[in-house]
């Protein structure tokens, strides 16, 4: 099987699929990759993961992350990506690109790409997790929390019945995951933001038929539910489990100190 790319390719960061411009000549015939297909992704894959780029660099899909601290140059490695879109026929969005400057005392330094200024932010979100310069997760805390008693007030709306078997299967499935997606990041910091994320789960198990007069531990008893907090709790020993069993051994090095008792 012979690739073949058209010189169009070049245009593809504008697209979101790349594989519109691409063909594929199989003996004497050319065919088209449809978009979205299993073929598309794998090229797509082969485009996107150059193993000769030499820089760190965290990339998730089509989002690039470069990270270091003040004194490493990330510049050198802005030149190194700079070099890796050109040979490839490609160029960066500047306006999409952007720069945290995150912990106390930064000097805040720029950066160039393409010759151009990146532009600094207070804040921004990656997967889903809205991480400020100063890594306070009260604000991630609140839009958690809201999203969460949107789709209560969702289901409250939409059901007729109160049941158990009715109501605790669609919190569990449609609201709680905003409280819980990627917790062990944006875990709340402090009382008031844990009390606004337990305050969904409380409006959740209250609007159970037959729960109404009980109080919040007595709900979450009946139930057989955790609170939220000791969910939260029980992720956390997960994690630690996992990191001293070996499962993330080079990121264990630098979080745990070994003692001989």
């Amino acid at each position: 099987m012979d690739h073949l790319v058209d010189k169009e390719l070049a245009g593809w960061p504008h697209s979101k699929s790349c594989v519109q411009w691409l063909n594929v000549k199989v003996t004497t015939s050319d065919k088209h990759i449809p978009p979205q297909s299993v073929l598309g992704l794998v090229l797509f894959n082969i485009c996107v993961s150059d193993r000769n780029i030499k820089c760190i660099l965290s990339k998730f899909a089509d989002t690039t992350k470069l990270c270091g601290e003040v004194d490493m140059l990330e510049g050198r490695d802005f030149e190194k990506l700079e070099r890796w879109a050109c040979a490839n026929l490609m160029r960066f969005k500047n306006a999409k690109c952007k720069v945290l400057h995150v912990g106390w005392g930064n000097l805040k330094h720029k950066y160039r790409l393409v010759g151009e200024w990146i532009e600094s932010s207070p804040e921004e979100k990656d997967l889903e997790v809205l991480v400020d310069d100063k890594l306070n997760m009260s604000q991630k805390c609140a839009l958690a929390a809201q999203k969460a008693n949107h789709i209560l007030g969702c289901i409250k709306r939409s059901m007729v019945s109160r049941s158990r078997e009715a109501i605790l299967p669609l919190c569990s499935t449609l609201m709680r995951p905003h409280l819980e997606y990627c917790i062990l990041l944006w875990g709340p910091q402090h009382k008031k933001d844990m009390d606004l994320s337990e305050q969904a789960q409380r409006r959740a198990t209250k609007m159970i038929r037959g729960m109404e007069q009980l109080s919040y531990e007595d709900r979450l008893r009946e139930l057989q539910l955790f609170s939220l907090d000791r969910r939260r709790l029980q992720g956390d020993l997960l994690a630690a489990f996992q990191y001293l069993k070996g499962a993330y051994r080079k990121d264990r090095e630098g979080l745990f100190t070994w003692e001989c008792s």
